[in-house]
């Protein structure tokens, strides 16, 4: 009797312990990790965009470049030869150069010799009697401007001749006016002046140098950030130019460049730009719509540090059987990303997920689509805790695996916001700009972070200040 009393208090024993061991207990779950591998290098290229390049080039420089060319001696007959006439004109003064409704209006003040051979039968004077007319005067042309390549030409005409004083010589010690004998001469001066006005003219506005070099610099790339090495690339495609036209003082036209602008991920990339072969092409509009994708980096460690703060202080299950995430890492393995949960409660370990990373726009928000067990995971959950497998509890994880990319957003906006702020890659070189709208084109994975790529729309603009 007492043999079969001890027998049944033993076995109630040992069933309440198991009870109550089953009950208080963690099972452990042991789960195979996916390794990271790593992405392929990433490039990320954007749709056309056009830069828009107003050259402007001041009277003020085409007067000072003209003067420098333009010095002494600027015209000589030294025939007598069918007109008995010798002619030297020397330039002045400083020539002036102005916007006369919308014609280049050059002001010359000038000197002059002019030799006439008199004969005997003009005044009763020995025959080939030389006589020296000294003058000084003002020549005003008017010029047309017109744009054909790479330059700026312009079709000028003499306006008027007025001298100081009237052309007079000393025949038998009386002043003779020689304005008919002087015409003549000026006749032929009046075609070499405007050549000559002409080709100095085209000359100072040679602004092919200054446009090459800047767009040479605005192609260099633009560092956007240290830590991820993202780089702003512009490739040029073709190269745009309106009518020149002149408003106030200055000679102005459109150049426009059709471009790919593109974010580059790690070591600085080459200039991608041959100014000795890019064409320009003659238009009437150019087009002012910029879009440009902007690589905001997001690493896989800020993400993990952003997702666990997301998990603080909940508990995901059914019933009883709970348990709580007290640490999320994530990674990239084979186009997905892998997020590791580190659970604690009724199991404990680390599970493991995959899921392809998704953009809401109106949440902007960072979610995993096709988020479920990786194999492995889901096998050993199957084994030890169905209940963990199902999908309820899934949605409760997905639900907790997001993020938002608003700080990201508005660091992207405020990278480019740096390259259109009066942006100097040169002397006389400046690029603004603003930007309208602002959103997420497409994520991209690469080996230590997500890649958002965020496609800006607006307009941006370079101008070149003065000519050398």
């Amino acid at each position: 009797m007492k043999n079969h009393e001890y027998t049944g208090t033993l076995l109630l024993y040992l069933l309440l312990c198991l009870i109550l061991t089953g009950c208080s207990s963690t099972k452990k779950i042991a789960t195979l990790k996916p390794e990271p591998d790593k992405a392929a290098p990433a490039t990320y290229e954007n749709t056309h965009s056009f830069i828009n390049l107003p050259v402007s080039i001041k009277l003020k420089d085409v007067e000072r470049i003209t003067n420098s060319s333009f010095e002494g001696l600027i015209y000589e007959d030294d025939d007598f030869k069918e007109d008995d006439l010798k002619m030297k004109v020397w330039k002045e003064q400083d020539i002036s150069i102005t916007n006369e409704n919308g014609k280049l209006k050059t002001v010359l003040p000038l000197k002059a010799l002019i030799q006439y051979k008199f004969s005997a039968r003009n005044f009763g004077l020995p025959l080939e009697d030389i006589r020296n007319i000294y003058l000084n005067g003002t020549v005003t042309l008017i010029s047309d401007v017109g744009l054909f390549n790479w330059e700026l030409r312009t079709n000028t005409r003499l306006k008027s001749l007025v001298w100081n004083e009237e052309p007079t010589t000393n025949v038998m010690g009386q002043k003779v006016t020689v304005t008919g004998l002087v015409n003549p001469a000026v006749a032929l001066f009046r075609s070499v002046i405007e050549e000559s006005i002409d080709g100095a003219i085209r000359e100072s506005l040679d602004f092919k140098p200054n446009v090459l070099e800047a767009l040479q610099q605005v192609c260099t790339p633009f560092r956007m950030s240290d830590t991820y090495e993202s780089w702003m690339r512009i490739i040029p495609r073709e190269l745009y130019i309106t009518d020149a036209t002149l408003k106030e003082q200055a000679i102005s036209f459109k150049m426009g460049m059709k471009c790919i602008m593109e974010t580059v991920i790690g070591q600085q990339p080459p200039v991608v730009f041959d100014k000795e072969h890019i064409a320009l092409k003659p238009v009437k509009e150019i087009p002012e719509s910029v879009s440009v994708s902007i690589a905001v980096i997001s690493s896989y460690k800020d993400a993990s540090r952003i997702i666990t703060k997301n998990f603080r202080g909940y508990e995901f299950g059914e019933g009883k059987r709970k348990i709580s995430v007290e640490n999320v890492d994530i990674w990239h393995k084979e186009g997905k990303i892998i997020v590791a949960l580190e659970v604690s409660g009724s199991i404990d370990g680390t599970i493991y997920l995959a899921g392809y990373p998704q953009y809401n726009q109106v949440t902007k928000e960072i979610y995993f689509d096709k988020l479920d067990y990786v194999l492995d995971t889901r096998n050993a959950l199957l084994k030890s805790a169905q209940w963990l497998a199902g999908n309820y509890v899934l949605r409760q994880l997905q639900e907790k695996c997001r993020y938002s990319i608003a700080p990201d957003l508005a660091e992207g906006r405020e990278m480019i916001a740096q390259y259109l702020d009066n942006y100097s890659p040169a002397k006389g070189v400046f690029v603004n700009g603003e930007v309208r709208d602002i959103e997420l084109d497409r994520m991209q994975l690469a080996t230590n972070a997500m890649v958002a790529l965020i496609k800006l729309k607006g307009t941006v603009l370079v101008s070149i200040d003065g000519l050398e």
